[in-house]
């Protein structure tokens, strides 16, 4: 039943891409907007970073590592993944959003995790926008492998200036003391936090402490995309 319903749905509303309006397949994406998405193939085990040629950290983990275990972004942030991820964070575009979460969706896991936590908003930032974009892409993530979301557990208890207007430095003391639990957890063995991007990984490390210091063993990260170093590309 649902495939009929599906295909009827096709019929009715053909797929059109959202970045060249060709003709969609399966998603509103076409063949050759799909083939140009940026794969994060070569990157950090650590921390996902973009990386020129393979190496198990990049220098940054090694001199300082980040309190997450591992972290999993599949994409880099690029042309043209990051014209739609710009449609669905700032322009309320939601069809950017499905066909950025089906993409995720599709990768394969390195992990299961029990628990995937979207990274919250503070209710400002959440009347503004409407929507949680970490939130909608993981649950994108929870139909295609059947796992749990806890999207209320953590609490964004002050609003602070975007991190995109900051510099490296500056972007973690912006996040320092900034979230905190709602309520007691028992907190599993294995847990994931979910964002769209990680840039400099300074709220994904913040909250990763807070975990931790609640109970969770182990914290991975995962991101839609990896932004590069300025200068990579």
């Amino acid at each position: 039943m649902h495939r009929l319903w599906q295909k009827a749905q096709e019929q009715l509303l053909p797929f059109r891409c959202l970045l060249c309006a060709a003709a969609g397949e399966g998603l509103d994406l076409c063949a050759a907007c799909r083939a140009d998405m940026p794969l994060n193939a070569v990157c950090c085990a650590h921390c996902a970073l973009p990386l020129p040629f393979p190496a198990a950290r990049c220098g940054s983990c090694l001199g300082r590592p980040p309190a997450w275990d591992s972290a999993w972004a599949p994409y880099r942030y690029a042309w043209p993944l990051d014209r739609l991820e710009s449609r669905f964070k700032f322009s309320g575009n939601l069809a950017a959003g499905r066909v950025l979460g089906t993409l995720w969706a599709q990768c394969t896991p390195p992990c299961r995790p029990q628990w995937l936590i979207p990274v919250p908003l503070h209710r400002s930032r959440m009347r503004t926008r409407g929507y949680n974009q970490a939130l909608e892409l993981a649950r994108c993530l929870a139909r295609r492998h059947r796992w749990p979301v806890r999207s209320g557990l953590l609490h964004r208890q002050r609003a602070t200036p975007p991190q995109t207007e900051l510099d490296a430095r500056r972007r973690h003391g912006n996040v320092r003391d900034a979230f905190v639990l709602r309520g007691a957890v028992s907190w599993p063995a294995h847990v994931a936090l979910v964002d769209d991007v990680m840039t400099t990984g300074a709220t994904l490390s913040e909250l990763a402490r807070v975990l931790k210091r609640a109970g969770a063993r182990r914290v991975d990260v995962w991101a839609l995309a990896r932004a590069p170093l300025p200068g990579r590309g």
